[in-house]
């Protein structure tokens, strides 16, 4: 590689560094992807680690290397979630003091389980609207007070930390031809990339990112990292608004290929995970399974590993995670529907619009004043995809006007 390196990557090293503190998680053959894809999947379940993410290899990596000075004036870091939890459980596990930026924002579990990893060592400072206001506080906060920031990804440590993934992998399954990595910041898929195409050229090397978030694809069009002005937060593991300098230097080499995957068919990957194999994730612990199907032409025959980062997923999410799983596959849809200035509409709607199998899932005027005859708000839950096109034609046969709304994404977004 001609990666300008900050130090020289021993992932070995790191590796022994973080026994006993780190989870060595299991390389599970899945029968059912197998099957479906016809190749040989393989799941490295970082959802199982102590923190349920890999984000504890890295910040355990960084904070355990430090020099007795900085471990005495303590650490800082910024995080709403995993990147927490990980210097939290190091913090703990040293006897070392760290102070945790989190948004106010941050959903109220995320706090807990930081606070409960931390204990009495950690200090959770809750700031800003957002997460940059949260980082710029917290990094004036480490100059002021002389301590250490740990960042989340952008830091030799913190990769090689985080590239223990791959020689765990390794050791496993060495004659692997596929790895897939989700990437946010690209800490895990600089790492992970580096130590195997190091042991082994001929792995490919694929990145993930979500469709809404595609900071890596953007930075590699680029030729340098760039900052979107906008994300799609959903993702929230891999959502970031720019990669890292070091992280982009490292993927640019080291990635064959990098892949979009709509937040939708991650949230229906997170259900397929749950429903056929019991496995909790995080919508970026699902993103390398999600990709399998933009692979499905040219992984047969193949070992593939999939990185599955993480398994912090708050349980309140999951009415959100299968609506918008229900949107993606085409099984549910909602419109606005003026219903014909005729007696017995509404019940003609019921009776001879709907399919057999359609259910209506929401309904409401629009207008409170004028139920009788107003727009109303409709959602129906389809069974299969194809019935879509029968119903529409339903409604205009029986004079029903109509705004699909799953098309407009202006009004989806205001209604809805």
């Amino acid at each position: 590689m001609n990666v300008k390196k900050e130090v020289e990557l021993d992932f070995l090293s790191a590796a022994e560094r973080i026994k006993g503190t780190v989870k060595r998680t299991p390389l599970e053959y899945n029968a059912g992807l197998s099957l479906k894809y016809n190749a040989q999947i393989y799941l490295k379940r970082e959802d199982l680690q102590l923190v349920r993410s890999y984000k504890l290899r890295g910040a355990y990596n960084m904070i355990s290397t430090l020099e007795a000075g900085q471990m005495a004036s303590g650490v800082v870091c910024a995080s709403a979630g995993n990147h927490a939890q990980g210097v939290a459980h190091s913090c703990k596990k040293l006897g070392i003091k760290g102070v945790i930026f989190m948004p106010e924002i941050t959903p109220k579990q995320k706090v807990k389980q930081t606070a409960m990893f931390g204990g009495d060592n950690i200090e959770i400072v809750l700031v800003g609207d957002t997460f940059d206001d949260c980082m710029k506080e917290a990094l004036e906060y480490t100059v002021k007070h002389q301590m250490t920031f740990i960042p989340p990804f952008d830091n030799a440590k913190i990769i090689e930390g985080q590239g223990t993934v791959g020689v765990e992998i390794f050791e496993d399954l060495p004659d692997l031809d596929v790895i897939i990595v989700p990437i946010g910041g690209g800490g895990l898929a600089s790492g992970v990339g580096s130590y195997l195409k190091n042991v082994k050229p001929a792995i490919e090397v694929i990145g993930v990112e979500p469709e809404g978030a595609p900071s890596m694809q953007n930075a590699l069009k680029n030729g340098s990292p760039v900052t979107l002005e906008y994300i799609d937060r959903f993702v929230d593991g891999a959502a970031v608004k720019r990669v890292g300098a070091l992280t982009f230097e490292y993927c640019s080499e080291l990635l064959d290929q990098m892949l979009l995957i709509p937040e939708g068919k991650i949230c229906t990957t997170i259900l397929q995970l749950y429903n056929e194999d019991a496995i909790v994730v995080e919508p970026a612990g699902a993103l390398a399974v999600a990709s399998l199907d933009q692979l499905q032409d040219t992984i047969i025959g193949k070992k593939v590993v999939c990185v599955v980062s993480g398994g912090n997923n708050d349980i309140e999410r999951m009415q959100e995670i299968k609506e918008k799983s229900l949107l993606f596959e085409g099984l549910k849809h909602y419109f606005i529907v003026r219903f014909p200035q005729r007696p017995g509409a509404l019940k003609d709607f019921v009776n001879n619009v709907l399919g057999p199998n359609d259910d209506i899932t929401r309904f409401e005027f629009i207008k409170k004043t004028n139920k009788e005859n107003g727009p109303a708000l409709v959602g129906i839950e389809l069974a299969q995809r194809s019935d879509y096109e029968a119903l529409v034609q339903r409604m205009k046969e029986f004079k029903f006007e109509i705004i699909e709304l799953n098309n407009d994404q202006t009004l989806f977004e205001y209604l809805v």
